[in-house]
């Protein structure tokens, strides 16, 4: 006998056939009972045995019908959506993360399967998505990690030059040094950003003034607007107060300066605000840059997405996706509006501590 599952087919029949034998059988004498009874006619055992194999036969043949129909049910409305979520599963498993149960599968399931269908096919889109964001990472990582490691290896090569000057020597020392500090600054920023997406970094909140720490943050990039002569404007409400971390959230505003400043050309003006609106504490920087044409701005707080190429360079493209994170598991908000050839302003809007 062919099994099913676990359980053989003969399973299913005998089953089926002590039922309708005890039932068949209870109600047959029940009512031969009741007829003898009401046609005051005695049994004798030719009647029995006749009333025994008539009932013998009925129940292996209601039995036989309910174990084909019982497999037919099985059939549809088990095995096969069974079949389909364990091929499914293995395909997945060996890396096909495009595999999906179609909706046919479910046709004559129990809600059950339909339920769980749903769940799979929601599930793989997931990890599609997972596998597509890791593929892309890996990409990306190795993109950014392979130009530092290329230019410190070209100028290390260089420096083994006997007759080069002190002034060359100092000038390629100096470019090494520089991608050095890219390289610890891209590796630093992946590793941070790892440990908050994964929640391995808990905000400590405490109450400080925010203007204070704007300030001290903008002062750190003055060397950098002084060299470019780029103007700074500044609008600095006062005691202005929120409960925060303040480690994380100078994350926010240095990687904010950051950008202003370094898609801001000569002569250009970079511009800090702080108001209060309601219970919010509301942050711009603007600046008067290149600006973001509305493709960009859909990614722009993406891991590695960097929308003008030509500033590639100067940063590692996760700037932006550490200061959303940030914002996010401080309980803010960071939006963006721009204009190509007109320039930026990133706005984050914080609770204030009362």
């Amino acid at each position: 006998m062919k099994k099913r599952g676990s359980h053989p087919v003969w399973s299913y029949f005998l089953a089926f056939f002590l039922l309708t034998s005890f039932v068949i059988t209870s109600s047959m004498l029940l009512f031969l009972n009741y007829f003898a009874k009401s046609a005051g006619v005695e049994f004798t055992e030719e009647n029995l045995f006749t009333a025994a194999i008539v009932t013998f036969g009925n129940a292996v043949f209601l039995s036989l019908i309910c174990t084909a129909v019982d497999i037919f049910r099985r059939k549809v409305m088990v095995d096969r959506p069974v079949r389909a979520i364990v091929e499914a599963a293995r395909r997945i498993t060996n890396g096909d993360f495009s595999a999906r149960i179609s909706s046919k599968t479910a046709l004559g399931a129990s809600e059950g399967f339909e339920e769980i269908i749903g769940c799979f096919n929601t599930m793989a889109a997931e990890l599609s998505g997972v596998e597509t964001l890791r593929a892309d990472f890996i990409s990306n990582v190795s993109h950014e990690l392979k130009t530092p490691m290329a230019v410190i290896q070209n100028y290390g090569t260089l420096l083994q030059d006997p007759e080069l000057t002190d002034g060359q020597r100092a000038e390629y020392a100096k470019a090494i040094t520089r991608q050095s500090r890219r390289l610890a600054g891209l590796v630093t920023n992946i590793l941070k950003l790892d440990r908050l997406e994964n929640q391995q970094i808990y905000p400590s909140a405490k109450r400080y003034n925010l203007g204070e720490q704007l300030a001290e943050c903008l002062l750190q990039f003055e060397d950098t607007w002084e060299e470019n002569g780029i103007d700074i404007e500044t609008d600095i409400e006062e005691d202005v107060f929120i409960e925060s971390d303040g480690e994380l959230m100078s994350l926010v505003w240095s990687n904010l300066f950051s950008n202003a400043l370094k898609f801001t050309e000569t002569g250009g003006k970079v511009s800090l605000s702080l108001k209060t609106e309601g219970d919010l504490a509301v942050v711009r920087v603007s600046d008067t840059g290149c600006g973001i044409s509305p493709e960009v701005r859909g990614h722009i707080f993406e891991k590695f997405y960097q929308g003008d190429t030509s500033h590639a360079a100067q940063g590692n493209g996760l700037g932006l996706a550490l200061a959303k994170r940030v914002t996010d598991i401080t309980g803010g908000e960071i939006s963006v509006e721009s204009e190509p050839g007109i320039g930026s302003t990133f706005t984050v809007k914080l609770g204030r501590a009362l």
